[in-house]
Parts: structure tokens; sequence; C-alpha cells
């Protein structure tokens, strides 16, 4: 969007908020970048220059805007509406593969050589790997300045520098400020907030509308005891991190969403801040994806009377994946009653920050489910079948899931196991994956729901009548399950 010149300029003319992420205005005359919706008095037209990415901005030289905070906007939705390389290199960086495994890591989990990568991503973003993943870094290093006391050394690490000095010249350079003036300023606005000991406090963004009621209906009514809870207003959950383990708090706002985030080692900071934006879809265009929808007349009345439903996702997707195949033909309570058995026998022990707190294991990995005892699981043998294959293969790496996958590859993969379906299929790929465009038209209540709304209830002819819908027929499924009276579509009390 950033080359369509005349359509920025009404962007940030009207300082319209649905923009924010989509590119970034870089002020020539002040050299200082801000998203479309800044607040500023908007600079002379020929004064702006638009680019892609805050890395972009960085890398020419610009410094982030001290009132609207350029940096802390939503992501761009394009790199969760597309599968090619550059998308899934863009879901990588944010979960900090560049700065775990390199460029060269990052290059062989796409499947192509580091000049391909940088060549693709510079043509794209206006930015090489490296640079986006200083940016990153920058915005890491700023939460931790403003919402934390940890001395500046152990901030500069935990944001993942290699040194006080370049943490120091990042800083100074990206936002104009040195560490020591940041923390001031953070020190200001925190003045009045409730501080819990050994958490962080952050607001995730995300564009309007968003609707929190299926979103959180349903990560609350499948929430895994132990696992997961909704307790006092908040989905509250354990992460699996690359560096330690996790509790997450996750408030719905009016403007926002409320994060606190309590972790075992803070380089895990950016992963999990990025996975919790992933799970919630935070970085959807609902305006894009409601007028789609609208298109359908029958369709219309279910998205204007409850705009900006989001797709409610996984902070793992080799987790929801086992916990799809205990859902297979069984109602939601008995697909947490089994999964609730599977964290007791095989999960890692945490502790709950919060004392009051129900939370007290990892989810199993697969690594830990691959000795398990087929005869133990209280399921039909031919699901017993189904779930040790598919921890077998999570296990040994032949079954690679995650937010980065090839969605295609990844459907052919899971559709070649034994006893995976169409539906198991494409709830993976919906809420595992992140396809935009995954679709069940199998689902008892997806065909329940068009039937009522007068859509084909069949799969093949609902299939068909979809095809107006794409790119976006996951979002589609929300807003027909939302039809029925269910827990999951209700924010829990």
């Amino acid at each position: 969007m950033y080359t369509d010149t005349d359509r920025c300029v009404r962007a940030v003319q009207s300082k319209d908020p649905r923009f924010d992420g989509w590119f970034f205005t870089a002020v020539l005359t002040t050299r200082i970048y801000c998203r479309p919706s800044c607040p500023a008095v908007p600079p002379k037209v020929g004064n702006m220059s638009f680019l892609p990415s805050a890395a972009a901005c960085q890398q020419a030289g610009f410094r982030a805007c001290k009132r609207c905070r350029p940096d802390t906007s939503p992501g761009s939705p394009e790199w969760n509406a597309r599968a090619d390389a550059v998308a899934r290199a863009m879901r990588l960086i944010q979960d900090g593969v560049v700065d775990r495994e390199g460029v060269p890591g990052l290059a062989t989990r796409l499947g192509y050589s580091t000049r391909q990568v940088e060549r693709q991503l510079n043509a794209e973003l206006g930015a090489g790997p490296l640079a986006l993943a200083r940016a990153q870094r920058a915005q890491t290093a700023r939460l931790l300045i403003e919402t934390s006391e940890l001395p500046m050394a152990d901030v500069a690490f935990a944001a993942g520098f290699s040194s006080i000095r370049t943490f120091n010249d990042t800083v100074r350079e990206v936002f104009a400020l040195s560490p020591s003036e940041l923390r001031t300023r953070g020190e200001k606005a925190q003045r009045d907030k409730p501080r819990i000991p050994g958490t962080i406090s952050l607001r995730l963004p995300y564009r309007s509308p968003l609707n929190p009621d299926n979103l959180f209906g349903h990560l609350a009514a499948t929430a895994v005891p132990g696992v997961e809870e909704w307790r006092a207003g908040a989905y509250r959950r354990t992460l699996r991190l690359p560096y330690g383990t996790g509790v997450v708090a996750l408030t719905p706002r009016p403007d926002h969403i409320g994060c606190q985030l309590a972790l075992t080692d803070l380089r895990d900071l950016t992963i999990a801040i990025s996975r919790c934006r992933w799970m919630l879809d935070l970085d959807a265009d609902p305006e894009a994806i409601d007028e789609q929808l609208r298109t359908d007349r029958l369709l219309a009345p279910l998205v204007d009377k409850a705009p900006g439903r989001r797709v409610p996702r996984t902070v793992d997707a080799a987790e929801f994946a086992v916990r799809a195949v205990l859902g297979q033909q069984v109602s939601t309570a008995a697909a947490r009653t089994h999964a609730a058995r599977l964290v007791v026998a095989h999960g890692e022990p945490v502790a709950d920050p919060d004392p009051a707190g129900g939370l007290t294991h990892l989810f199993p990995s697969p690594r830990a489910l691959a000795g398990l005892d087929p005869e133990s699981l209280a399921l039909p043998r031919s699901r017993r079948t189904t779930l040790t294959t598919l921890v077998a293969a999570l296990a040994d790496g032949s079954l690679p899931l995650g937010s980065d996958s090839d969605w295609e590859l990844a459907r052919a993969r899971l559709g070649a196991l034994p006893g995976f379906g169409p539906w198991t299929t494409e709830v993976i790929a919906m809420r595992a994956l992140g396809d935009p465009d995954a679709f069940l038209p199998s689902d008892l209540g997806v065909r329940r729901a068009a039937r009522g709304l007068g859509l084909p209830s069949t799969p093949a002819a609902l299939t068909a009548r979809a095809a107006g819908w794409r790119p976006w027929r996951a979002y589609a499924v929300q807003y027909l399950w939302a039809t029925e009276d269910h827990a999951i579509n209700h924010l829990p009390v």
C-alpha cells in the first residue's frame, strides 16, 4: 500500500487508525517517522515519504515519533493473510528466530538461501532480516525500560542485544532518547497503575472493531484445567517458550488488550508478546474482512449485528493438533477431560505467580507424549492410533507445525495421517496455522447455522456458495458459529 501515495496522504490527513501498521510516514524535514493516525498536525504533502516498515524507517535514518509511538502499532495484517515466503519470514522474525538462530537459521526454515531471503524482504519491506529483528529488539527494550525496574544491563541482554553499547546506541538512534530518559518518561506514565511484583504489564493494540465474545468465549469454554483458566475477567494460561516458561493474563478492554506476563527468562518477552497477539488475531484488518463478507446478503446481517469477530488461535500449534484429535466426535467438556488427563500425567509442573490462580502445568510437549501407552487412553482404539501417530510425527520433526508453516503442505501431511479427515485438518489449519481461508463445511454447527440463514447446508453446496467469502472463510465460520447459544460465543462473566 505504501506505494499508493494519494491513498497514504488521505489516510494521514484524516488520521485514520485503520492504516496503522500498513505503512509509516517519514517526515523529511524533521527526520521523524509516525503512524498514519499520529495526533500531530500532518506535515506538508511534499515533506512526506511512505515506507512499509518501522525497520525501513530506522534504516533510512528516521527516529520514532514521541507522540504516536509508531513502534507500538498493530502489525501489518498482510503477514497473517498470506502464505508466501515473505509472510512466513515475518512470522518467524516476530517469533524471535533471527535472534536465536541468525539469518541462516531463518533461511533454512524457509527453504531458501540467505541471499534470496534478504533480497525478498528488502524488495517488499525496505529492510533485511537483521534490520527487522533490530527494530523488534528496540521495541522490546522500550517495553522493559518503561514497565520494569530491571537494571539497564539486564534490559539490554533480555531484549536480545549483544552488548550494552549497541543497546544504548540503538535506543538513542530509534527513540531520540537515552535509556534513562525513556525510563523517566515511562515512570511518569506508569505512576498511577498498579504493579504486580514479578510481572510485566503492557497494552496490546488492535484495529477496531474487535468483538471479544467469541474470541475469549472460545478460549475460556475450551480451557484445559491446569493449563488455562478464566478468572477475574482475564484469560490466563501457561506458556512454553524457547528460553523458559511463562504465565500470561489477557484482559479485553475497549481500545486494547491488557497483558500481564510473568516469565522465567526475560529473553522470551518478544516471543511471548508475538504469540499472544497471534492467539488473539490482533493484527487482523476487520474492516476489510467484514466488507468482503457483507457482499453475501444472507451473511451480512450477522456481520452487521456484531462486527469485528476474530479467529481464536493458539500459542502452540503442536498442542492444538493434539487437542483437535482429542476433540474428535466428542463434546467440549469431554475434550477438556481427555486433555486434562494428559496434562496431569505428562505435563511439566509450573508455579502460578498469582497465589489465587489455578495454573499448574504446561501442556505436554510431543516429546513427552512420544512414549505414551495407548492402552492408558480412554479413547476408541482408532483414535488412539490417530493420536499416537500424530505425536510421533510431531516429535520426530516429520510434521512441522507452526505459524510459519506452508498451509497446503501442512494440510497434505496431516491428511496422510490415519484418522485425519477434512474437519480435523481444516480446524488445525484455521486455529493452529492461521490460514484465514480455512473452512469447515462439514461442521455440524456451521451446517445448522447455514440452514437457519437460508444458505446451502450440504458441504458441497455450502463450499460453492462460500467461494464469494474468500479469502476470509475462517472468519465466516466465526459468524456462523455465533448463531448458536453455546458457551464459546459468550464472554464469561
